[in-house]
């Protein structure tokens, strides 16, 4: 969160602030619209050099599902059942990632790298979290993407 905080104006990071505690309020209301909002700072921060005309695929912005599924991923993380399960993976993984995303590229290479049998991994450079919305990654992401699945 600090390198996506870091990427923000003051004013941003204080609405993230406010947004954040108003999502941790148990008496709160609202709390898909406000984690939409959240969701919309979050995506300035983890983008290099975004396609603004590029619709918003997300449907609907729902804050109780997101919470029960990232606990899950948070105990499967931690206690490393995310990673054995890497082990029942039998096809071939590859793992494209932008060097300007804001989770470290050694952090996903490193881990996936041990876990699974037939891994590699494609460092796309001027590009955030989702390649697919990158003026100068959408096309090389495709690309890869192809040529993995042999389209």
């Amino acid at each position: 969160m600090e390198t996506r905080l870091s990427r923000l104006s003051p004013e941003e990071r204080a609405t993230v602030h406010r947004l954040t505690g108003e999502l941790d309020d148990p008496a709160g209301k609202e709390k898909d619209l406000i984690f939409a909002r959240l969701g919309t700072l979050m995506a300035r921060a983890d983008s290099y050099d975004p396609i603004l005309d590029i619709k918003n695929e997300i449907i609907e912005y729902q804050y109780r599902i997101y919470q029960g599924v990232w606990r899950d991923a948070r105990e499967m993380r931690s206690s490393g059942a995310f990673l054995a399960m890497g082990q029942r993976v039998k096809c071939p993984v590859l793992a494209i990632h932008g060097e300007y995303d804001p989770h470290p590229a050694e952090g996903v290479r490193m881990p996936l790298s041990k876990a699974l049998g037939d891994f590699r991994f494609l460092l796309l450079e001027r590009c955030g979290h989702c390649p697919w919305r990158e003026k100068h990654a959408r096309d090389g992401f495709y690309a890869a993407l192809m040529s993995e699945l042999q389209l």
